[in-house]
């Protein structure tokens, strides 16, 4: 692998679509440790776009609109297969912010076969967020 590809920024960024996505924002922050990377609003405070970061993987949101992507998405709990799995170091202590930050758990800790541990759990809006330790990495061969 060259060096430059360590240093690549990711390609895939999970986007949402919110009703309030002011308030997710700050829930997101609070429920799993989000920063806020960017964030347009318009002249009322309705956010258009947002980039928040976790680590070095990032998501994009906006308010939900009546606009081409908003009918292709789907409003948010419309699953439509949709999820979002995020590797972390410490699934235990994020499933213990998540409940504290009143996320709605699907699935409680669970030890996988695989030797992941995570949880799955749903956003205020219905949007569906797995956590586990399982961290698949491009440069490293799949096991």
């Amino acid at each position: 692998m060259s060096a430059t590809a360590s240093l690549e920024p990711p390609r895939i960024y999970p986007t949402f679509r919110y009703r309030d996505a002011a308030g997710m924002i700050d829930w997101l922050g609070k429920a799993f440790g989000f920063t806020v990377h960017a964030r347009y609003a318009d002249d009322k405070g309705v956010v258009q776009h947002a980039e928040l970061a976790l680590g070095s993987a990032m998501i994009m949101l906006g308010t939900v609109r009546d606009d081409a992507y908003g009918k292709m998405v789907g409003a948010p709990g419309q699953n439509c297969g949709k999820s979002t799995y995020i590797a972390v170091g410490d699934a235990d202590a994020l499933f213990a912010r998540a409940k504290a930050a009143d996320a709605k758990i699907l699935e409680g800790l669970t030890d996988r076969d695989y030797g992941s541990r995570e949880f799955i759990c749903a956003d205020p809006e219905g949007n569906v967020w797995s956590f586990g330790t399982y961290w698949p990495k491009a440069h490293e061969k799949a096991g």
